[in-house]
């Protein structure tokens, strides 16, 4: 492969932006929903007190004040986007824990609600694998006949040690067959990561990125762990039995993952929330412009970028006169 996959557009790894700019004609945005759900690991269908890392309000802001109606939502974040950032066309995002914990006709009135819109091109649902039986997939694949499905998978990590740790609530097994079947249907997969998640460390991030890796996703979300008030990994940080990724670690390792990640699986996230009253730590003082700058920076510097390492990848280094004009710099 003489030059970066074409795919990348001139940049390191496959980028959701590059990725919505080639599929659509217009400018396309995700919108984040609250639609009042909860957790099998919350309302003791599978256990109690959820993921210890988790607070949706930290990354949900529909999750910050009183419920809504999730047509309001959508009317709202549409006229915020439109205003903010010239959108046009809209992904509508069920976002707030388990979004496919009901039954199928109360997801159908709340899905149908949310893309009733002219201008929704996309439905995407956050979910966990142990929470999408047959039927639920049945109904989510009828929106697939005229929209772009995503289903989002969380994951966070391929290791039954750190899901027991965290009260995940599932293992990998669940995660498998979900994606077993899912694969085929009109609808595409996102699976959540999660970087330094208690007791984990660099090699076992590369493994549940290799394992993900061969399974055929569409995309991929990488988050890192960070402490929320509240939460019992808050607690933990508190006591010093938690240590928050430096900036450092999170560099490294997200650089391993996509260089692990096919070049056609898109990356949707690269790094969870940074700052605000919702985070304790890490504080790494910079924003996610300068984050995104420093991993295009580092695969340079590696000679690398997304897939080099993964099954059949390219690990050739190339000359250093293309690694600057890939990074942006003089050749």
């Amino acid at each position: 492969m003489d030059g970066l996959p074409a795919l990348f557009e001139g940049a390191r790894w496959h980028s959701f932006n590059t990725w919505l700019a080639r599929r659509w004609p217009h400018r396309v945005f995700k919108l984040g929903l609250d639609a009042g759900f909860t957790c099998p690991n919350i309302d003791g269908t599978v256990a109690t007190g959820g993921c210890t890392f988790c607070l949706n309000e930290s990354f949900s802001p529909n999750s910050r004040g009183a419920p809504r109606p999730i047509a309001a939502q959508v009317r709202d974040g549409m006229k915020f986007y439109r205003r903010r950032y010239r959108a046009e066309k809209f992904i509508v995002y069920f976002q707030a824990h388990t979004n496919t914990h009901g039954e199928v006709a109360h997801l159908r009135r709340l899905y149908d609600e949310a893309t009733a819109f002219d201008d929704v091109v996309g439905l995407a649902i956050g979910t966990r694998p142990d929470c999408v039986p047959d039927p639920v997939l049945d109904l989510i694949s009828e929106y697939g006949e005229r929209l772009d499905v995503w289903i989002e998978y969380g994951l966070q990590t391929k290791h039954e040690q750190t899901q027991v740790l965290v009260n995940r609530g599932h293992g990998w097994d669940a995660y498998v067959d979900a994606i077993e079947r899912t694969r085929g249907r009109p609808m595409k997969v996102c699976t959540h990561l999660i970087l330094g998640l208690p007791g984990e460390d660099a090699a076992m991030a590369r493994e549940t990125a290799d394992a993900v890796a061969g399974l055929g996703l569409d995309a991929v979300k990488i988050h890192h762990c960070y402490v929320s008030p509240g939460t019992p990994l808050a607690l933990d940080w508190r006591a010093g039995s938690y240590r928050a990724m430096d900036l450092d670690d999170w560099l490294a390792q997200v650089c391993d993952v996509l260089e692990r990640m096919p070049e056609n699986v898109v990356v949707q996230r690269a790094m969870g929330e940074l700052s605000g009253p919702f985070v304790l730590a890490p504080l790494w003082g910079k924003n996610k412009q300068e984050l995104l700058a420093a991993v295009e920076a580092e695969l340079a510097r590696r000679g690398t970028w997304q897939g080099a390492h993964a099954e059949g990848g390219d690990r050739r280094r190339r000359p250093e006169s293309r690694l600057r004009r890939a990074a942006g710099g003089s050749s």
